[in-house]
């Protein structure tokens, strides 16, 4: 056991134990009063029946079973809400919003699908849990997994625009935020809650299990969770996808101290996962991935009784992380062929400032500071790609929001990041062949001053419909892989190479959007569009590697040589997502759903930016009540032929799918809230379906034709 993973056990440990001191002396539950963020919808106070935590009940104002409709953000905010995910039971993050208009799965492998956020993924997309980062390495490659699993949230949030620099500016293409309760935020009023979900698959013989529980004694609130997945190779159209298999598992216990103005909590969390990684050499040589993760969250918050100040938030998160990359060596036996570490420190504090009256209107805001310090670094045979490499960072910000009428607000919000990278750079050919000596590899030292700033208008029209109009100026720093790496990355079949000249990213992205969530009629309809200066993509050279530089453009090479590359870039696109209440039938309402998204993305030498997912067109009927849900959607994605060079064309695919679920309500006196039972089918025209996002899409098909039945009993 590490030492890191001994001091999380003994903290939460001592906490527990002060929590069952405490708990003699205690009598009532502590419960904070209603209060509004400006900074974020994410973490709006509930009311004060709830005791303090995340307010999900206004992201869930949707009909039961149905993706919510979204409007107090001045940018959309896409939620997969806890009943979704129950009944689907994804594994991953990138599988649990897929089918959401604006975004799609990398979907290299089926333990490792990060979120692709209009076109943008890896270090564009900022994956955290309750507001602190993952503290993986899942944006440095494809094949890595992200470690937090779907089944501990209660929710999962995208938020784009101008909210993003909250959170930092390397998150152009925004921030997916697992919200859940392991840093306890409340007591619940009946002494305990909880729940347990089960699931089964037919297409690749899953069986998942998930349980929490949630309790407290006196001002001292108490959350246990755990989790284990196991899948076996999956089945396609054409027959089984060979090593594609994945296993986790996992769990949480953390503590939390309430009182008249505040709470201070925190969590310990482990996670542990293998996954294979299918598709072409990866398959042959067995390759799979061997994850361990050891977190230590904490989370607090003071409400001053007066002064200019009405709240003061903190963040905090310590992570242990190692991957192995493990595959059939010379002798055939299953060996390391490369290591990850990731060791990593964050915190985040923001001050929330009383209202000001001005000639124009009320303003509210806040301000916060933010801090990183990461060390990472890669080992073994084919693991050369990143020698020990330090990050350091640290940045201040401001939101503020001006009501200039009771129908018009605006918003704006500033950041300025200062971010140092020192690692091994290497200085390689101009055209990235092997010239006779290896590259000379040498310290380097890089730094960069991001400065990013937003500004949003947000009207209130009649019908309910909320329209906003928003602008954004980020600049975002490399990372140490884009600056640093120079060698074979065993488990993605890439030999990559760095650039330590690489200059700040930029991207100036104006949007427009009209929303409405309430009434027979819902929608979230946006249009986008960003102008990059000095985009920094991953280009195909049409070379292959072996373990070694000088094997560069000799045939047969195991490796496809990338080079991390600079332009401008014009994206622009389309998410539009319609719910439509037609006409009540028994005891429920029957109805229509619909969406539409696209993204255009082209360098300016007129060349397609690579990887970049298909237009997508659907919809679906739905019929509910209080407890029954019934739905059956298609969503039709066409095919793919703008591609990048050296990329293939990705043919079109009709995917259908089908969710039926019940809930049965128990008595108050039963000791158990409800037991809900569902049953998806999922792609159910057995289609073929490859992913255009993803580096292995010609050797790589999705799941074919599967049902899965789950089960969630609430206590």
């Amino acid at each position: 056991m590490s030492d890191l993973r001994k001091s999380c056990l003994r903290v939460v440990l001592s906490m527990s134990a002060t929590a069952m001191a405490a708990a003699a002396e205690a009598e009532t539950v502590i419960a904070l009063p209603d209060i509004e963020v400006t900074s974020s919808p994410i973490f709006t106070r509930p009311p004060a029946t709830q005791g303090p935590g995340v307010n999900l009940a206004p992201l869930r104002s949707a009909p039961p079973g149905l993706a919510p409709i979204i409007t107090q953000s001045f940018a959309p905010i896409t939620v997969a809400p806890k009943v979704e995910i129950e009944r689907n039971t994804p594994k991953t993050l990138g599988e649990a919003l897929a089918d959401k208009p604006g975004i799609s799965a990398s979907s290299f492998a089926p333990g490792a699908s990060r979120p692709v956020i209009r076109g943008l993924d890896s270090v564009r997309v900022r994956v955290q849990e309750n507001g602190i980062g993952a503290h993986d390495v899942s944006e440095l490659g494809d094949d890595h997994g992200v470690a937090i699993d779907p089944m501990a949230a209660d929710q999962i949030e995208v938020v784009r625009g101008p909210a993003t620099l909250r959170y930092g500016a390397q998150a152009i293409g925004g921030v997916v935020n697992v919200s859940n309760n392991r840093i306890p935020t409340f007591i619940p009023v009946s002494g305990y809650s909880g729940n347990i979900t089960g699931s089964l698959a037919n297409i690749d013989k899953a069986r998942d299990l998930a349980a929490a529980l949630n309790t407290g004694v006196g001002p001292i609130a108490l959350h246990a969770d755990g989790f284990v997945r196991r899948s076996d190779n999956y089945g396609t159209p054409a027959g089984v996808q060979a090593n594609s298999a994945f296993f986790s598992q996992g769990g949480s216990v953390g503590s939390s101290y309430l009182f008249d103005q505040g709470f201070f909590g925190v969590s310990y969390t482990h996670f542990d996962a293998d996954y294979q990684i299918p598709g072409g050499q990866s398959a042959d040589e067995k390759t799979h991935i061997v994850m361990r993760q050891d977190k230590l969250q904490a989370k607090g918050e003071y409400r001053p009784q007066s002064g200019p100040f009405e709240a003061f938030r903190l963040w905090f998160g310590a992570t242990d992380y190692r991957h192995d990359e493990r595959g059939l060596d010379a002798a055939g036996a299953d060996a390391i062929q490369a290591t990850f570490k990731n060791q990593e420190l964050e915190t985040r504090i923001e001050a929330q400032h009383a209202p000001v009256a001005t000639d124009w209107g009320a303003l509210r805001g806040a301000v916060g500071v933010q801090a990183g310090l990461r060390s990472i670094g890669t080992s073994g045979d084919a693991g050369g790609l990143l020698g020990p490499a330090l990050n350091r960072s640290a940045a201040a910000f401001v939101f503020e929001e001006l009501e200039l009428s009771k129908t018009l607000r605006a918003q704006a919000a500033a950041r300025i990041d200062k971010v140092y990278w020192s690692g091994q750079s290497a200085a390689f050919p101009s055209d990235d062949l092997w010239n006779g000596t290896d590259p000379v590899e040498s310290g380097a030292r890089k730094n960069f001053t991001p400065h990013s700033f937003s500004f949003g208008l947000l009207q209130t029209l009649p019908q309910d419909v909320v329209a906003s109009l928003t602008g954004q100026y980020v600049e975002r720093a490399p990372t140490g892989v884009e600056l640093f790496a120079h060698g074979a990355h065993d488990a993605s079949g890439t030999f990559e190479i760095g650039d330590a000249d690489l200059k700040k990213e930029v991207a100036q992205t104006i949007e427009f959007a009209l929303r409405r969530k309430e009434g027979a009629l819902r929608f979230d309809g946006s249009v986008y569009a960003t102008r990059y200066n000095g985009f920094i993509y991953r280009r195909l050279t049409g070379v292959t590697c072996g373990d070694d530089f000088a094997s560069c453009g000799t045939p047969g090479g195991e490796f496809r040589q990338t080079v991390y590359s600079q332009t401008g870039a014009n994206f622009h696109g389309l998410d539009l997502a319609t719910q439509y209440d037609v006409m009540e039938i028994g005891t429920g309402v029957f109805g229509v759903d619909g969406r539409y998204d696209f993204v255009h993305a082209r360098f300016d030498d007129g060349s397609n930016a690579p990887r970049i997912p298909p237009h997508r067109l659907g919809g679906g009927l739905f019929w509910r009540d209080g407890d029954l849900f019934a739905r059956a959607s298609l969503l039709h994605a066409f095919a793919h032929t703008q591609t990048a060079p050296l990329e293939t064309a990705t043919p079109g695919y009709n995917l259908l799918k089908a969710e039926l679920s019940y809930t049965h309500r128990f008595s108050e006196d039963s000791g158990a809230k409800a037991l809900t039972v569902s049953l998806v089918g999922n792609n159910l025209l057995n289609s073929v379906i490859r992913d255009s996002t993803s580096f292995k899409k010609d050797e790589v098909m999705m799941q074919g034709r599967g049902i899965k039945a789950a089960m969630t009993l609430q206590f």
